[in-house]
């Protein structure tokens, strides 16, 4: 796919596809509540399509319409054996939450994914849930999936996670519905929280204090209406794209602002970006405003700690906007990027160094040192949707354009990106 240089600034409102880490949660949740959860801008996303499948399959009946999805909960204990190995496609978020809930069930499951899924680590949930006495066996052996997980009665645990991760901690919390105790996990830094809120709307015992997440087990859930708010990770692509073309203003409709999630607002303003948040309000615990952003003429700065997890799946697109600011940008404490959809970091390395960048890679980041002009290149987005979004918005202000290879994988957080970014050309 040939991106071409912008010739005009960008102009108008997007408003983007809903969250998907919420729009996930919601269809598990209202799995396990008693009674209808209605979900409105839903993520049609093929990651959400995955957990709406995966569900249906462990027996519970989902209406998916053009203006809502339709949740038919069952409760917590209402889940049954699946007569087929559940396929988690891409997803990751999907294939470690569902983990977390299969552990408490009375059957056996089996659980795979794409390749790449069969390649993300999975030993980080293997062993919390192992230490709450569930049996799960990575099938190759090399602590990826298929998995089989045998669900057993859990003994809760205060579990010490290693690395902030939402995936892990919500596994974790999840399992701990169904465990004999208070099950609590601690983090190193505080990661999005959306799964804490949301049980708690539910009707969940979910407490939070510091990086410590904790739930009391067996609660009863009911049936909500919940409506999604947009993706700040979607929203992340015209923010950047608005910064860098001149002359460009764009708003952002209905955006998810979550504190855990907004690190990339509070980078892009460190840099000297203009965002405007107007309209802030609050939807199903959720924070949410229209974003206002015009170009702006913006310095390097230093992006780590407890800032990335608030932005893990906007540093692709960060390196990008920092690539044309002036100055150096510092990138530390990323290394969970190596075990995304793909190894983020080398690919960002290696394609915008084939665009004229000077960039340089490290252990856990990368250094760049921004504000030269960036030529033309063939990007290979590895199947990986960020980095096809990333180069898509790089090519707008590169010389002579970026050609994006296997740039529909879009499709799995964002069908209708290529089409909304083309409405703000014109």
């Amino acid at each position: 796919m040939e991106l071409m240089q912008a010739k005009m600034p960008l102009r108008g409102e997007v408003k983007i596809p809903g969250d998907k880490s919420i729009s996930h949660r919601a269809v598990m949740f209202g799995a396990l509540a008693d009674g209808t959860t209605r979900v409105t801008n839903f993520l049609q996303g093929a990651d959400c399509l995955s957990t709406i499948s995966c569900f249906r399959k462990l027996g519970i009946d989902i209406e998916n319409t053009q203006e809502e999805i339709r949740i038919h909960g069952k409760g917590l204990h209402g889940l049954t054996a699946p007569t087929e190995i559940l396929d988690t496609g891409n997803s990751g978020t999907t294939t470690r939450l569902i983990s977390g809930i299969l552990a408490g069930q009375n059957f056996t499951t089996t659980l795979t994914g794409d390749a790449s899924i069969q390649s993300r680590p999975m030993g980080r949930i293997i062993k919390p849930l192992s230490m709450m006495g569930a049996t799960v066996e990575s099938l190759k052996e090399n602590q990826c999936a298929p998995l089989q997980i045998q669900g057993h009665p859990l003994t809760a645990i205060h579990y010490q996670s290693p690395v902030a991760s939402a995936q892990v901690k919500s596994c974790i919390l999840l399992a701990g519905l169904y465990a004999d105790g208070v099950t609590s996990v601690t983090e190193p830094y505080l990661s999005r929280n959306h799964t804490e809120l949301m049980l708690s709307h539910f009707g969940a015992q979910v407490t939070s204090e510091g990086t410590t997440a904790s739930i009391a087990p067996d609660p009863e859930l009911h049936g909500l209406d919940i409506s999604v708010p947009g993706d700040i990770s979607s929203a992340a692509y015209f923010i950047v794209a608005a910064l860098l073309v001149p002359g460009s203003e764009v708003l952002i409709k209905d955006v998810g602002i979550n504190p855990t999630r907004d690190g990339i607002l509070r980078v892009c303003k460190a840099m000297g970006a203009d965002i405007t948040l107007l309209n802030e309000r609050t939807a199903a615990g959720e924070p949410v405003a229209d974003l206002l952003v015009r170009h702006s003429e913006l310095h390097g700065t230093v992006i780590e700690g407890e800032l990335i997890p608030t932005l893990i799946d906007e540093i692709p697109v960060l390196a990008v906007l920092a690539a044309y600011a002036d100055g150096t940008t510092v990138i530390r404490n990323a290394e969970e990027l190596k075990v995304k959809e793909s190894n983020r970091l080398d690919i960002m390395v290696n394609s915008l160094g084939a665009m004229g960048c000077d960039i340089e890679g490290t252990d856990d980041g990368m250094i760049i040192r921004g504000g030269k002009p960036l030529h033309h290149a063939s990007i290979d987005s590895h199947l990986d949707h960020r980095i096809a979004m990333s180069f898509a918005v790089a090519g707008l202000v590169s010389e002579g354009g970026v050609e994006v290879l296997r740039a529909d994988c879009v499709d799995i957080s964002y069908p209708e990106f290529y089409a909304d970014l083309g409405k703000l050309m014109k």
